[in-house]
């Protein structure tokens, strides 16, 4: 009797921490993508639904402490838990996990056609999802359901849910990294006004390619002299005492300066909401060659792509030249290369050059 006693209390012990665990379920989002964090909203005009990670429930305490968001975007293999992680570790080592809200956004595609831009492990689409292909959403195109949205604009619907929930943010910092980088930079001269007394910042690290607002391509210089790109280096030494100019390139490149590359068959061109965007660029030291941390395998090597460098470390490095020199923009759009990176959002992002970047003080 006595023993089957305490069985039961045994048991009753179990259940109670079990239920106080799945209680405080909530606050391993502080953590890592636990199932959890993993929630949607109905994006506008009946467009479906969009999943995204986040660290906080708007209803839990000290949400009123909440002035800052940081939406990390994920790369092609649609990895939104490891760049929510990502986005965590930055916040954690920056002291900023208190007073930021961490959100990492899904661009869904049908299981069926994501064999190739889905990582293991990563949540599947669900009915009443937003459904775009691998390639579709990182260019801004429109989604494949019905009623369609454009990528873009569910991104911005996102800030405005952001900010529908959590009335005291005052800055929502949005980070791309990779494709997401990709997609990010060619989404700003697109977007939609930021929600009133809502600071939006952006940080693109990383991207495959650019989008140009010129038909100009960059030209390395040694001195007064066009020099090859090896000449100027590579990782933290480049572009060493290389200069550049931009100019038309020679050759034939058919649709070198067409979306996604640029915009020379555009009717209107972003190019003026884009210089007053506040922008920043981050590029791995390392994110350059051939080598396995590189991820050259997966590389836009396309002659449209090539003809803004050879490697991803390069084109930040003289795109970040053209925003200088060509663009002029206002306020300047400064770059961070971060010494000992690859092309690795967990590296990226977290490191101690980036935090000035990625949490800004307040006001600035």
């Amino acid at each position: 009797m006595c023993r089957r006693w305490a069985e039961g209390l045994a048991l009753a012990a179990l259940m109670l921490v079990a239920g106080v665990a799945s209680a405080q379920a909530p606050a391993d989002c502080g953590q890592r993508a636990a199932p959890a964090c993993y929630q949607a909203f109905a994006l506008p005009q009946g467009a479906g639904r969009l999943h995204y990670y986040a660290s906080r429930q708007p209803e839990a305490p000290g949400a009123a402490a909440i002035t800052s968001a940081l939406v990390v975007i994920h790369g092609h293999p649609r990895d939104a838990d490891r760049s929510f992680e990502a986005g965590l570790e930055a916040a954690r080592r920056a002291g900023r996990l208190a007073d930021t809200l961490v959100i990492a956004p899904l661009y869904q595609v049908a299981a069926a056609r994501s064999k190739g831009c889905r990582t293991e492990g990563a949540p599947v689409a669900e009915d009443g999802d937003a459904l775009w292909t691998c390639a579709g959403w990182l260019a801004g195109e429109p989604s494949e359901t019905r009623p369609a949205i454009g990528a873009f604009a569910a991104l911005d619907a996102l800030v405005a849910e952001l900010a529908r929930q959590w009335p005291a943010l005052r800055t929502v910092t949005l980070a791309g990294f990779s494709a997401g980088a990709q997609m990010l930079q060619h989404s700003i001269g697109f977007a939609a006004d930021a929600p009133s007394g809502l600071r939006l910042r952006h940080v693109v690290a990383d991207p495959g390619s650019w989008l140009y607002f010129d038909p100009v391509r960059p030209l390395p210089v040694l001195g007064d002299q066009p020099a090859d790109w090896s000449a100027c280096g590579e990782g933290a030494t480049f572009p060493g005492a290389c200069g550049f100019r931009f100019a038309m390139p020679a050759g034939d490149c058919q649709g070198y300066d067409d979306w996604k590359y640029g915009v020379g068959r555009m009717p209107a061109t972003p190019r003026q909401r884009y210089v007053a965007a506040e922008i920043q660029y981050l590029e791995g030291s390392l994110d350059s060659g051939k080598g396995r941390g590189a991820f050259y395998g997966i590389l836009d090597k396309s002659c449209a792509a090539m003809l803004q460098g050879p490697f991803r470390l390069q084109r930040g490095v003289a795109f970040a030249r053209y925003d200088r020199e060509v663009l002029q923009s206002v306020p300047p759009h400064p770059l961070i290369v971060v010494e000992g990176c690859g092309h690795d959002v967990r590296c990226v992002l977290p490191s101690d050059a980036a935090w000035p970047v990625v949490f800004p003080p307040e006001g600035r």
